[in-house]
């Protein structure tokens, strides 16, 4: 009994609310007539003719419409970059493509496409050396990586970018460089916005032997993260874990 009278009631507040959406939007008033008397065509075209349009121009819409086509197909983007990358041949659909690249992680790729845009005038190109040295360091070459970046302030010595120091940073620790690597973690920590420059200089610290400094080092990030607002917690909570690991693992007091 209870299907069967939401089977005649659904349908009828589906249709009392398309009509007052009408109304209240302006529609045209026809868009009533047809819903009224054609409860289930009239409502299915008004909600493909006049709604769907509206939700698809709206930016939390296209977002998550974006996401499920991505889910379907990873590789729709990509696709879609490479033939912007090859029909316009601008430096910035290149760098986009290489970025995406980078994303699927076709490093290998994504530094060849780099190179293609690092000419001309933007041969020396902030943006794109620094994504250039982010894909040698996921190709594991550290080496290349350190040099890309010493090449890029070296062009452009205003250029300021945290997530270019920490990339320096790293690269001179997977080089093996630990002298030089702590002394700019120890520089990072002191500006760096996230947690994972301060969490990387204790690692290190602690790798050398220097496991009272590390200590110190995390018991400050995770006071910090206490008293800051829950987006960060939020936002740097894969780093705060690792900190809390460490400090109850071998760093233990």
């Amino acid at each position: 009994m209870i299907a069967y009278y939401l089977s005649i009631g659904i349908p009828i507040i589906i249709q009392v609310l398309l009509i007052v959406h009408c109304f209240r939007t302006g529609r045209n008033t026809l868009w009533i007539w047809a819903i009224a008397f054609l409860p289930i065509a009239g409502a299915i075209a008004y909600i493909v003719v006049e709604i769907l349009p509206g939700l698809s121009s709206h930016r939390v819409t296209r977002r998550a419409v974006r996401g499920v086509g991505n889910a379907l197909d990873p590789q729709q983007d990509l696709r879609r970059l490479e033939l912007e990358a090859r029909i316009s041949g601008g430096v910035a659909s290149r760098q986009r493509y290489a970025d995406e690249l980078c994303r699927h992680g076709r490093c290998t790729e994504a530094i060849a496409v780099y190179g293609q845009a690092l000419t001309g005038l933007y041969e020396h190109d902030p943006k794109l050396l620094m994504g250039l040295a982010q894909a040698q360091f996921a190709n594991r070459d550290a080496a290349a990586a350190r040099a890309t970046l010493e090449l890029l302030i070296a062009k452009n010595p205003e250029f300021k970018s945290p997530d270019g120091h920490l990339l320096y940073a790293r690269a001179l620790e997977a080089e093996g460089n630990t002298t030089k690597a702590l002394e700019e973690y120890r520089a990072l920590a002191r500006y760096y916005a996230g947690a994972e420059a301060p969490l990387r200089l204790a690692q290190l610290l602690k790798s050398t032997g220097s496991k009272e400094e590390a200590r110190t080092v995390l018991r400050e990030l995770l006071d910090h993260a206490r008293v800051a607002p829950r987006h960060y917690r939020r936002a740097q909570r894969e780093w705060l874990d690792q900190a809390e690991q460490e400090l109850a693992g071998p760093l233990r007091a």
